[in-house]
């Protein structure tokens, strides 16, 4: 005998459909206002880190500990534009040409595009979108704005302080990364946060390449969640710098640098480039994005592409073994720590998280 169920009526059906599109709105407005509440808090720390930078660098009331040495100069002020201009502006805009260049490609309609890479607070729907294009391929294309827009001005600027570093080390290079990155960061924060609503050309070349299409409608939220914090690693390498300057002797300086900054840096791009094409097993984790997955094959890769690196840097500067140690736990600890810290605050977890390692092995080991 067959079981037959009657099928459902038209009014069950009518139901059930106006049930799902208000669970999908009630969604919809749920990231909307978790992707307003990222850029009121960005703002609110931005606009308080500020003053008291501003404070304390004026008025040096934290006896010279922090910003008393700390001026901004003429040069600085123009290197800081100049960087402004080719990388922010025109570097970056070449970026969200190509990224538009490969939706287009991909497919994306007109209308696709212009919700992709507007604010996308006033109507995004990921959910359509991936009804007529690959996850995939959209994963890859994410990537390739991304870390394409940004992997110039991390091998140009390391190369730069490594090798000033190396040539005279100096106390404060620790502390600040370079003095000058400091007034960077702020600088940076706050093109991020007004160009946020924007739905032009300023809002495209500051997220056009960075905001990742399957982060939806808190793309841009994710984007700035990850600048914001990366100017709250410059505060906080502050007194830790002071500190791994005491611990260390000055000619290891450029190693701890690249230690904590290459590291850090080599298994983010890894694990995201990896994981994007060849990510098979997914992993889900929480953070700010529709989509919030990584996958086991990134997390190898940024582990082998940490351990060669750090090693090259061990075997480069003929280190003993204590040195090879504290490289291999930097590239144990950097994709766990990337892996399990919330999508758009891995950039503040894993440098930071590599500086108090450094500095606990220091006092265990060199300082002894």
């Amino acid at each position: 005998m067959y079981n037959l169920q009657p099928a459902p009526s038209i009014g069950h059906r009518l139901t059930t459909w106006f049930q799902a599109r208000a669970s999908f709105r009630a969604l919809q407005l749920q990231r909307l206002r978790q992707a307003k509440l990222v850029f009121h808090v960005c703002l609110g720390y931005t606009i308080v880190t500020t003053l008291i930078w501003l404070f304390l660098m004026i008025t040096g009331m934290d006896g010279g500990l922090f910003f008393g040495n700390y001026r901004i100069t003429l040069m600085q002020v123009v290197s800081c534009t100049i960087t402004f201009i080719l990388f922010w502006m025109v570097w970056s805009y070449g970026f969200y040409w190509l990224k538009h260049w490969q939706l287009q490609r991909a497919g994306f309609s007109k209308n696709e595009l212009r919700q992709a890479f507007g604010s996308r607070l006033h109507g995004f729907s990921l959910e359509l979108i991936l009804r007529r294009h690959s996850e995939r391929q959209i994963r890859i294309i994410d990537m390739i704005g991304r870390r394409g827009r940004n992997v110039l001005l991390i091998i140009v600027s390391f190369a730069l302080v490594y090798s000033r570093v190396s040539k005279n080390p100096q106390p404060g290079d620790l502390a600040f990364g370079l003095q000058a990155s400091l007034f960077d960061a702020l600088v940076m924060s706050w093109w991020t946060l007004l160009t946020f609503h924007d739905e032009g050309v300023l809002g495209h070349m500051a997220y056009g390449a960075q905001a990742r299409v399957l982060d939806g409608i808190q793309g841009r939220a994710h984007a700035l969640c990850a600048m914001t914090l990366w100017t709250a690693f410059k505060f906080v390498m502050i007194p830790i710098g002071l500190a791994l300057a005491v611990v260390y002797k000055p000619h290891t300086y450029a190693v701890l640098y690249a230690f904590i900054w290459l590291s850090y840096g080599i298994a983010d791009f890894t694990a995201e480039i990896f994981g994007s094409i060849w990510g098979r097993h997914n992993i889900h984790v929480w953070g700010f994005g529709d989509i919030n997955r990584k996958s086991w094959e990134g997390v190898l890769m940024a582990f082998v592409c940490t351990l060669a690196v750090n090693m090259a840097i061990v075997w480069f500067n003929h280190l003993s073994m204590p040195w090879v140690v504290l490289g291999v736990g930097l590239a144990v600890v950097n994709p766990l720590v990337e892996l399990c810290s919330p999508r758009g605050t891995d950039d503040f977890t894993m440098a930071t998280t590599n500086a108090l390692i450094c500095l606990g092995y220091g006092w265990l080991v060199f300082a002894s």
